[in-house]
């Protein structure tokens, strides 16, 4: 044979449990991507069958084989399972088990019964449909990071096929009781690709576990974190070129807000935060933006609107918010707003002009009385 059995399975060995530490240190370092330890499992496992296998060496012992197929099965298992933590945030157990349990039973089923061979190809198919699972989770999810994700979903699939390619080459040969370990063009293929795949694949699982940290840190640093909705400084980044026609800054705040917090503490204060957070943002269509930009004052950017339909939307989140009155464990909390609202005709304002008008009008508001909407141009008494 033109490459040693022993070596092949000694480097996917070493190439698995070196990728077992990474992964078990990166999750030990955020506890949270409960992920990267199913993945970490999966791989000892994955480690522990490849030791059984070549503890059989030259004397060929079907009991440890079975354990070694048992032992693969559960650690791919478990990759499946992390895969799916991964791609949505949970894990249907079920379906896992069910998958990897198939494997498990009609392989021992096989070995007992002393069909050696026909239990390696149950095995080998039982390997091949948990990644092939795997790695459907991964092209499933590629809207996120389409090179990677399809990447890794790619060499999913190709190691799947070496695996399957193991079970025909025993099929075709017909050895459906086996006095010795295979070793066939298949099982060579099988061990070229197993060391790529492990390697490629861990390597691209990790990026793209990175770059969504990434992505995290950076959405946690524009996001207010009390009202979930994006902060100043995200609303300044977003909008640093001049306002374009037929966009709206909208300026809101909650009138007396000092004095609620006064009265009812300061947990009701919080509570009356997210109560307009709420009704501002379940108002407002996916192209507008919503954000809180300081203690009590928040914005709205409407886009493609014209002035009358901006005045309208500000007028019925002051109503909305005069209705609904807050409950508290001192009671409950009447809470008014007072708007002011800015429009863009589109020559080359500034966003930041645009902001400034909208705050002369709302200061224009909290002066007239509050709990009422005033325009740059058209005024709108509540």
């Amino acid at each position: 044979m033109f490459f040693d059995q022993i070596t092949f399975l000694l480097a996917i060995g070493v190439s698995s449990g070196a990728l077992c530490v990474t992964l078990f240190g990166a999750w030990i370092g955020s506890r949270r991507d409960s992920f990267l330890l199913d993945w970490s499992v999966g791989l000892g496992f994955i480690v522990v069958g490849i030791m059984l296998l070549s503890a059989i060496g030259r004397h060929y012992d079907p009991v440890l084989q079975a354990a070694s197929f048992t032992a693969l099965l559960t650690g791919f298992g478990f990759i499946y399972a992390g895969s799916m933590q991964f791609r949505v945030g949970m894990t249907h157990w079920v379906a896992v088990w069910a998958a990897t349990g198939l494997g498990v039973l009609s392989t021992a089923c096989a070995f007992m019964l002393g069909f050696s061979g026909i239990g390696t190809i149950t095995a080998n198919l039982g390997i091949a449909l948990l990644l092939v699972l795997t790695g459907r989770q991964y092209w499933d999810g590629r809207a996120e990071s389409p090179v990677a994700m399809v990447a890794t979903a790619v060499l999913y699939a190709i190691t799947a096929i070496s695996f399957a390619l193991c079970s025909l080459a025993i099929a075709l040969e017909r050895k459906w009781i086996l006095t010795e370990l295979p070793a066939n063009w298949a099982e060579g293929i099988n061990s070229v690709v197993v060391i790529i795949g492990l390697t490629g694949i861990g390597a691209l699982s990790l990026t793209v576990n990175q770059a969504r940290i990434s992505r995290f840190h950076r959405m946690e640093a524009l996001t207010d974190p009390l009202t979930n909705l994006l902060n100043r400084r995200a609303l300044i980044d977003r909008y640093s070129s001049p306002a374009r026609p037929r966009t709206a800054a909208i300026l809101f705040d909650l009138d007396h807000f000092k004095s609620v917090n006064d009265t009812y503490g300061h947990a009701a204060g919080d509570l009356v935060l997210r109560h307009f957070a709420e009704i501002l943002s379940t108002r407002m269509r996916i192209s507008d933006i919503a954000a809180r930009v300081g203690g009590e004052e928040f914005c709205a950017i409407l886009h493609n609107v014209d002035r009358e339909m901006a005045v309208e939307f500000a007028e019925r989140i002051r109503m909305k918010t005069e209705e609904k009155t807050v409950a508290s464990i001192k009671g409950q909390i009447a809470v008014t707003v007072s708007v002011g609202v800015a429009y863009s005709a589109g020559h080359g304002e500034s966003f930041g002009m645009l902001l400034e008008r909208a705050d002369q009008a709302l200061y224009r508001a909290k002066t007239d009385g509050r709990n009422r909407v005033k325009s740059d141009e058209i005024r709108l008494v509540g």
